[in-house]
This record gives structure tokens, C-alpha cells and sequence, in this order.
């Protein structure tokens, strides 16, 4: 049985990334390098930093996929955009109901979409 359990990211500088990711995910990283940041989440799932020129295969461009994080309120997800959005990071989806239930999405400096959301009480 395989499991997913580790999302690697390309980015410009694992460095510089971290800073954020280090305040968005609100946990150290367990290794950095110039190259790689690993972090690993309360729940056990990894989220790898790597320096995109360093990847071979060349990654292809960001956007595609969005990373998603389970709130367990409509205002923790309130709490979690005022937070976001005082990093600076780029809004691209203000706090909205959809049909699954209660979010907004931000982007990184390298174009990786983070989605925080709370389900509806009758998702479709």
C-alpha cells in the first residue's frame, strides 16, 4: 500500500521561503540547506522546500495544484487569513462561501496556491 505523505515544492530559494512557510505552517524545520527545507507537520505529512534549479526533471510551473488545510471553524479560518494576509502573502480568493464550505486561497512568491477552509455543514 503506498501513502501520501510528503508534497515537495519548487521554489527560487528555500531560504527565503522558509521564512514564510516557517510562520504559515507554525512549526521549524527538522533540516535546512542552502538547497532544502523539510518541514514535518504535527500530523506527519512533509512538505519539502527545494531549490527549483537543483530539481531534475526541470518542474514545470507552479499553480496547478493548491495545498489545502482543514480549519475547524468558520472563524479559524477568519483568524488564519488575518494572519496570512499580514505576511504579505498575495490574496487571490478573499474568505468566501462555496459549495464545499468556508475559504480563501493565497499564493507564494513562487505561485504555490495554500487553501484554509472549514467543510459546510451539507457540503457539495
Amino acid at each position: 500500500m503506498r501513502t501520501l505523505n510528503y508534497l515537495l515544492l519548487a521554489v527560487k530559494s528555500p531560504a527565503e521561503s522558509a521564512k514564510l512557510y516557517t510562520k504559515l505552517l507554525s512549526v521549524e524545520p527538522v533540516e535546512s540547506s542552502p538547497t532544502f527545507v523539510l518541514y514535518v507537520l504535527p500530523n506527519g505529512i512533509k512538505i519539502g522546500l527545494w531549490l527549483a534549479s537543483d530539481i531534475a526533471p526541470a518542474p514545470r510551473p507552479a499553480g496547478g495544484i493548491e495545498i489545502s488545510f482543514t480549519e475547524a471553524s468558520r472563524e479559524a479560518v477568519t483568524k488564519t487569513y488575518e494572519a496570512w494576509r499580514a505576511l504579505g502573502v498575495k490574496v487571490v480568493q478573499e474568505p468566501t462561501d462555496m459549495p464545499f464550505g468556508f475559504t480563501f486561497v493565497v499564493e507564494d512568491a513562487d505561485g504555490h496556491r495554500l487553501r484554509p477552509f472549514v467543510l459546510a455543514e451539507r457540503p457539495r
